[in-house]
C-alpha cells in the first residue's frame, strides 16, 4: 500500500471528518516532500479525487507486484517493493478496510453533497454517517430467503435499522448485512420455519427494544425473559453511556429448557469486533436446549450442529 493511499484512507475515515480534509491532504501531498525517493510537485489548487485516482485505487485495492519503479497518479516516482505489506502488518483490520472501500465507492459528487447537506443541517460529519450513505447506494435490495425446515431453537441477531435518529455509534453494524427496517424483519417467514413448540433468542439494543416486541409477535413468539451482555467498553448514547445489549428469550407453545441449569442473567465479556456476539451465549443455548434442530439467523460463521441463514457463511 502506497503512502498516498494510506494517508488518504486514514484521513477520510476519521471518526470526526472536517469539511475538505481529504482535499487539503491531497494538496499537501502535492506540495511537500514526503517519503524518501518520492518527490511531490506543487500545484496551484487542490485536485479532485477523480484527478488523483485514489478513489479508484482504494475501491479496487490491487496488490502490488514489484517490478520497475513507476510513477503513480500523483506523478510521484515510487521504488519497487520486494514484499508489499499486508493490512495486518500495517495495523489495519479487515473490517476497517472494508469500511474504507465502501466509502471509496462513493462518487465525489455524492460525497461532497453529503458534506454540504450535513453542514447545512448543523450536524457533525462522522464516519458512521458517510458509511450509511455508501451502504444506501450499494445495498442489495433483494428480500431475505429462509431455507425450508422446521426448527426448535432459533438464534437471531437482525441488522436493525434505527431510522433517521439512529445514533452514530450504531451506524456500522451493516458491515456484513444491509440494515433492515422493522417491517422488513417482521415480514421474514420465521413463523413458517419454527416448530409448534420452539424457543427464540433475539438480540436487541435499548433504542430498539420497544419495536422488537412487534418482531417477536410477527414471528409467532411470546417474550419470557432476557440475558444482559455487559460489553465492558462504553458507547456514547443520547441518555446514558451504553455498555450492554439484550438477548431476549421468547417461546412458541411450550418450550422450556431441557436442562434446568440456571445461568447468570448478566454476562460480562469485553466486546471485540463490531456487532460480533460472544460465543458464550451460544454455549448457554446449547447447554440448556440439547435437543431439536437449530438455526442461526444472520450468522457470521458456521457452527457444528447449527443450520445458518446468512451471507457471511
Amino acid at each position: 500500500m502506497s503512502f498516498v493511499m494510506w494517508a488518504y484512507i486514514h484521513t477520510k475515515s476519521q471518526q470526526s471528518l472536517q469539511e475538505g480534509t481529504y482535499l487539503r491532504l491531497s494538496k499537501a501531498l502535492y506540495s511537500n516532500p514526503k517519503p524518501t525517493g518520492c518527490t511531490m510537485q506543487p500545484v496551484g489548487t487542490s485536485p479532485t479525487l477523480a484527478e488523483i485516482g485514489i478513489d479508484k485505487m482504494l475501491a479496487q485495492m490491487p496488490k502490488q507486484d514489484g517490478g520497475d519503479a513507476k510513477r503513480n497518479s500523483l506523478g510521484c516516482t515510487m521504488q519497487p517493493s520486494e514484499s508489499p505489506p499486508t493490512l495486518a502488518e500495517i495495523g489495519i483490520e479487515k473490517t476497517q478496510a472494508h469500511r474504507w472501500q465502501q466509502i471509496a465507492s462513493l462518487t465525489d459528487e455524492v460525497f461532497e453533497e453529503h458534506i454540504t447537506d450535513t453542514k447545512s443541517d448543523g450536524k457533525e460529519l462522522t464516519t458512521a454517517s458517510i458509511l450509511r450513505v455508501a451502504r444506501e447506494h450499494n445495498k442489495d435490495t433483494s428480500p431475505p430467503i429462509l431455507q425450508d425446515g422446521k426448527y426448535r431453537v432459533i438464534y437471531a441477531d437482525p441488522p436493525w435499522k434505527y431510522g433517521n435518529t439512529m445514533p452514530d455509534y450504531m451506524g456500522v453494524q451493516d458491515d456484513h448485512y444491509r440494515l433492515m427496517s422493522i417491517q422488513e424483519i417482521c415480514s421474514m417467514p420465521v413463523k413458517n420455519i419454527a416448530e409448534d413448540n420452539a424457543v427464540l433468542f433475539l438480540w436487541v439494543t435499548s433504542p430498539i427494544l420497544e419495536e422488537s416486541f412487534g418482531v417477536i409477535k410477527a414471528w409467532g413468539f411470546e417474550y419470557k425473559s432476557s440475558f444482559v451482555w455487559d460489553k465492558v467498553k462504553h458507547n456514547m448514547g443520547h441518555y446514558n453511556s451504553v455498555r450492554h445489549e439484550l438477548l431476549l428469550v421468547c417461546t412458541r407453545g411450550s418450550c422450556q429448557p431441557d436442562v434446568h441449569k440456571l445461568f447468570d442473567s448478566v454476562i460480562t465479556e469485553e466486546r471485540t469486533e463490531h456487532s460480533k456476539k460472544p460465543d458464550t451465549f451460544r454455549t448457554i443455548i446449547d447447554t440448556i436446549y440439547t435437543s431439536g434442530k437449530r438455526i442461526e439467523l444472520f450468522a457470521r460463521e458456521a457452527h457444528n450442529g447449527w443450520d445458518n441463514y446468512g451471507n457471511e457463511i
